[in-house]
């Protein structure tokens, strides 16, 4: 091996765009293109200096490029340089935005997985298929996670493994317009000081649907 190829700079994959380069379905010249820029943060596109690093065609350079485009992995910016002439700049930012997503995505399904967890713990059993959906239909309804917890720990301090009656909870509270278990609580030193019967003191187990 020359010394000049040992000297050459190395194209370094993060693993976390391992998922954005499967997710698209990234084809191997795609991939080689996507880091070259990834890792050379270059301006422009150079199609020869790209033939010279990755060793691949005009016609596979460009065709590469035109996918990444269409997949919205990057872009092409127009902007001016020093010396005011316009030049299309590559633009990462679409890639960076996708990363975001999948982080936010991942974060989604590692809080719901936690929250289901928290649910069989305290019920000491698994949960059913049919409980499972119901809380996922609280967060899909916009619950935070921190109210549903919140009426699942006053549910298990009433001595109920119920999820009908942490629903009339949850709904109660969204009622009185409660976001945080800080306004919950707010109210319930309030009501202990004015005489008013605390929401989770009612028997809704015993009530009849409307």
């Amino acid at each position: 091996m020359s010394l000049a190829l040992m000297k050459e700079k190395n194209l370094v994959l993060p693993t976390y765009l391992i998922s954005i380069i499967k997710k698209y379905h990234f084809t191997l010249d795609e991939t080689l293109l996507f880091l070259y820029f990834w890792n050379n943060q270059e301006e422009a596109l150079d199609v020869k200096k790209i033939e010279k690093v990755l060793r691949l065609t005009e016609e596979e350079i460009l065709s590469s490029f035109n996918n990444l485009m269409s997949k919205k992995i990057l872009n092409l910016k127009a902007t001016k340089n020093d010396l005011g002439k316009t030049i299309d700049q590559i633009d990462l930012n679409p890639v960076f935005e996708q990363i975001d997503m999948e982080f936010q995505e991942n974060n989604k399904n590692i809080e719901e997985t936690e929250i289901y967890s928290t649910f069989e713990h305290e019920f000491a059993r698994t949960i059913s298929p049919m409980e499972y959906e119901i809380i996922h239909a609280w967060l899909e309804k916009g619950f935070s996670e921190e109210l549903i917890l919140g009426a699942l720990k006053e549910a298990i301090y009433n001595g109920v493994t119920n999820l009908r009656y942490i629903d009339k909870i949850l709904y109660e509270w969204q009622k009185k317009g409660y976001k945080t278990m800080k306004e919950v609580h707010e109210f319930k030193n309030n009501s202990k000081n004015t005489n008013v019967p605390d929401l989770t003191d009612w028997d809704w187990l015993e009530e009849h649907d409307e």
